[in-house]
């Protein structure tokens, strides 16, 4: 019997049992593969998040915004778009979690009609925060901002030496002040270039000034009229003119002297032929002398004077400088006999006039 259950074995394909013993085994391993991916229905309850309610919402909500929240302090320089504007000042957006305000009074420097005259709304710009209120909501200003453009700019027209514009909006007993680049400046009687009999008639007017000081932790701006009056004067000078002036000061380099209301640098080289090693041996402040014009430079104001070339004899300043005063129209008329004979040397060479310190060197070495 064991012979004939073998040979039925035997007989019988082997593709006829295999599918039905490895079917039932499959589907169970794909079965348990989704469980394991797809966890039943109950342990997704129990992970579940409980319904949140929606003061818990906006609480975390709040809490999101603080910790992004920008944190800005007095002084510091942002940047805003201002998103709304009244007659109040304008509202701007500045990464915080409220709009900060900037009243009317510090949107510009100068008096302004109303706030749209200077923003609107998506109007990018710059500002400096100058107040933080309990609640945490802050001031800006565009006028703090403007304020020290301003002051740098009359900084540099100081450095320069060069003109500023004002309106004399009021006076004092001392002088008149004066709106420049609308900071506030004061021009001291002794400063004006022209002779009035009260303060009160400029008021008004506009006028040009040269900036003498300028402070701007003080507030303190000084103006002057009377350099522009001599500036001009003294633009009107021409190389080899004689003009009489009086000595302001004595330095080891040379003396400054007053000529037409400007001041002019007498050098120590060109005091006299002979050699000098000390100015206040030969010069005193005071003196009224006459001096020849041997350069300038008009757009810094600056003149150099020369008495050297006025002696009659070398070393004349140090022995009778009454004599070289004397002669000094007629030794200037040769001086400038002798630059244009220069220059037109230079011109007749194709070599273009001389310089004014070709000029000055030809000369120093006659």
């Amino acid at each position: 019997m064991q012979a004939s259950m073998a040979m039925s074995r035997a007989a019988t394909p082997v593709a006829a049992f295999t599918p039905a013993v490895r079917a039932p085994r499959r589907a169970q391993r794909v079965q348990m593969r989704v469980a394991a991916m797809e966890p039943p229905a109950a342990a997704e309850a129990e992970t579940a998040e409980p319904e949140v309610s929606s003061d818990e919402l906006y609480r975390r909500f709040e809490e999101m915004i603080a910790q992004h929240d920008m944190a800005y302090s007095v002084g510091d320089r942002v940047q805003g778009t201002v998103v709304r504007v009244d007659q109040r000042g304008a509202y701007v957006d500045i990464g915080g979690k409220s709009t900060a305000f900037c009243p009317t009074a510090e949107l510009a420097l100068a008096n302004i009609p109303r706030s749209t005259a200077v923003v609107g709304p998506h109007t990018v710009r710059d500002f400096v925060v100058i107040r933080e209120e309990r609640s945490g909501d802050l001031t800006l200003s565009l006028k703090r901002l403007e304020v020290q453009v301003a002051w740098q700019r009359l900084r540099q027209c100081s450095e320069d030496d060069v003109a500023v514009e004002g309106a004399v909006v009021g006076t004092n007993r001392g002088g008149i002040i004066v709106e420049v680049e609308n900071i506030r400046g004061f021009c001291p009687g002794s400063q004006l270039g022209q002779r009035v009999a009260t303060f009160e008639e400029l008021v008004g007017r506009n006028m040009l000034f040269k900036v003498t000081e300028v402070d701007e932790e003080k507030a303190r701006l000084m103006l002057s009229n009377k350099r522009i009056a001599a500036d001009e004067r003294v633009g009107s000078f021409k190389v080899g003119d004689v003009v009489e002036g009086t000595v302001m000061s004595v330095k080891p380099y040379g003396a400054f002297v007053e000529i037409g209301g400007a001041s002019g640098l007498l050098h120590i080289s060109q005091i006299s032929h002979d050699r000098i090693t000390n100015v206040d041996k030969v010069l005193s402040e005071g003196d009224r002398i006459k001096v020849m014009v041997l350069s300038q430079d008009r757009e810094r104001g600056r003149v150099a004077l020369c008495t050297k070339k006025l002696e009659p004899t070398p070393g004349d300043m140090l022995r009778d400088p009454a004599l070289v005063y004397e002669k000094a129209e007629e030794m200037a008329a040769l001086f400038r006999e002798r630059v244009a004979a220069a220059e037109a040397a230079a011109r007749a060479e194709g070599d273009g006039a001389l310089s004014t310190e070709d000029i000055a060197a030809a000369e120093a070495a006659v």
